[in-house]
C-alpha cells in the first residue's frame, strides 16, 4: 500500500465530477487500500478518490466503527439539519460552520460488487454527504453562505500567495 499526496484547494481534479467505476478489479482493490492508508495517515475520517488525483467514484471512511468503502455511491435520503464545524483534508487546517442534513442514507457497492447501504446521523451522515460532494466536484466551501464563502476564498487566496492576515 502507498500513501498519496492529498490534493488541495485549487487543484482542478477537485472541481470535476468523478467517473463511475465500471468494473471492480484489482486496481480498485488497490485504490481502496491506498486510500485507507492515506486517510489514516492524514489523519482523517473520510477520503474520496479525487482527493488523491483519481477521477473515480470511490470513497473510504471510518467514523470509529472500522474502515468502509463505497463504490459509485448515491445519496438517496437526507433529513433534518445539523450545523457543525466542518473541515476537509483538501482544505487543510480550515474549519467552517456548515449546515447540512443531520441524517443521510447512501447506497453503493462494496469491493465484492454487492449492494451496500450506510445511513447515519450527525458525524456519519456528514461524512457520507461530504464524500459524495467530492465525487460531484463540490468542496465544502460551496456549502458556506455567500459572505462566509467570500471571506474563505480570500483567506485561501492569501494563504496560497503567502500573505499574512495583517493582524
Amino acid at each position: 500500500m502507498a500513501v498519496f499526496t492529498i490534493r488541495t484547494f485549487g487543484d482542478p481534479v477537485l472541481r470535476a465530477g468523478a467517473d463511475r467505476v465500471l468494473e471492480i478489479d484489482e486496481s480498485v482493490h488497490r485504490l481502496v487500500a491506498d486510500m485507507l492508508e492515506t486517510m489514516y495517515d492524514a489523519p482523517g475520517v473520510g477520503l474520496a478518490a479525487p482527493q488523491i488525483g483519481v477521477s473515480r467514484q470511490v470513497v473510504v471512511f471510518d467514523v470509529g466503527e472500522g474502515p468502509r468503502e463505497l463504490i459509485n455511491p448515491e445519496l438517496v435520503e437526507t433529513e433534518g439539519e445539523w450545523s457543525f464545524e466542518e473541515g476537509c483534508l483538501s482544505v487543510p487546517g480550515r474549519f467552517w460552520p456548515i449546515s447540512r442534513p443531520g441524517f443521510a442514507r447512501v447506497r453503493g457497492l462494496d469491493l465484492e460488487g454487492r449492494d451496500v447501504e450506510y445511513a447515519g446521523d450527525e458525524l456519519l451522515g456528514r461524512v457520507l454527504q461530504h464524500e459524495v460532494d467530492h465525487l460531484n466536484g463540490l468542496l465544502l466551501i460551496e456549502r458556506l453562505d455567500k459572505k462566509l464563502r467570500k471571506e474563505a476564498l480570500r483567506e485561501l487566496r492569501d494563504a496560497a500567495l503567502g500573505l499574512g492576515t495583517g493582524e
